[in-house]
């Protein structure tokens, strides 16, 4: 058994046309089949357009998610800006490759909207910070695989709030379904330029 597979989850970002989503599954699980927890959110906020799931074994997840926060309090304070995604994606990297040699067991995925442009942005990187920012969508997680192969069918560029919605849920529900290690509901953030929208969805609960 991986170690990453330990908890279970999955994370996808997509990009629309001035906003962008990232969606997780809520479900925590012990020795991947003994569901534990239906309420665990693997997406942060860490600015008013910057959000960054870290899908992996559990106790990293939260570790990491402490770390970040105090970096980025730190920059903020030394800066006396807010961090954009791309010097954030910088940073994290920098943090997990700090501890290549006994790394963080997490896949984090970022999402955002540049501070001055309000162009969408979404990366991931490995658990030694490999970053990688494509053009459409990253996952990461247990349902990687089901989550590229719904997102590879469903996604279409410059999609509305609306529209970007609905994508990003059906690939997400229908990865789940196909993961045994995932589910037991989602949480969907749409991050625009003038407001962020949580909405919850429901899965199948087996």
């Amino acid at each position: 058994m991986s170690i990453m597979s330990y908890n279970g989850g999955g994370v996808v970002a997509m990009k629309g046309k001035n906003c962008v989503a990232i969606a997780c599954d809520l479900r925590l699980g012990v020795s991947q089949y003994n569901t534990i927890a239906t309420d665990f959110e693997k997406v942060f906020q860490f600015g008013p357009h910057l959000f960054c799931g870290l899908p992996g074994l559990a106790t990293d997840t939260l570790t990491v998610k402490d770390k970040l926060r105090f970096r980025l309090n730190m920059y903020e304070l030394k800066e006396d800006r807010k961090m954009s995604p791309q010097v954030f994606t910088s940073m994290l990297s920098n943090l997990l490759y700090e501890r290549r040699f006994g790394p963080y067991f997490i896949e984090p995925v970022i999402a955002g909207l540049d501070p001055k442009t309000g162009e969408p942005y979404v990366a991931s990187m490995d658990l030694i910070g490999c970053p990688e920012k494509p053009e459409d969508f990253v996952v990461s997680g247990t349902c990687g695989p089901q989550l590229y192969g719904m997102c590879e069918a469903l996604y279409e560029p410059d999609q509305g709030p609306e529209d970007l919605f609905e994508t990003i849920s059906q690939a997400l529900v229908n990865a789940c379904d196909r993961d045994a290690i995932s589910g037991w509901g989602g949480v969907v953030y749409i991050i625009e330029k003038d407001k962020i929208t949580r909405k919850t969805l429901k899965t199948r609960m087996d």
